[in-house]
């Protein structure tokens, strides 16, 4: 199997403030994606499983990544 490139979008409630994220993972399934997207956002910012709303998952081909950092991994960017 291949690892496949994810953007998540979604909102988490911070206190009575809402904010929206948008995230892009490597991962070879979606179940695996929203698990580590619960884990990070819980761990940075302090927000309980609950207060997390992912809306959108979804596969995208690696060549439209926006993340640099997910770029370089795959080899699209080149670091100089």
């Amino acid at each position: 199997m291949s690892k496949k490139v994810w953007r998540i979008s979604g909102e988490y409630k911070k206190g009575k403030i809402k904010k929206a994220f948008s995230r892009e993972v490597i991962s070879l399934k979606e179940e695996h994606v929203r698990e580590k997207i619960l884990s990070e956002l819980g761990s940075r910012h302090r927000v309980k499983r609950r207060d997390i709303t992912i809306i959108e998952v979804k596969e995208i081909k690696p060549e439209d990544a926006r993340d640099l950092n997910i770029r370089r991994v795959l080899g699209i960017e080149s670091e100089m």
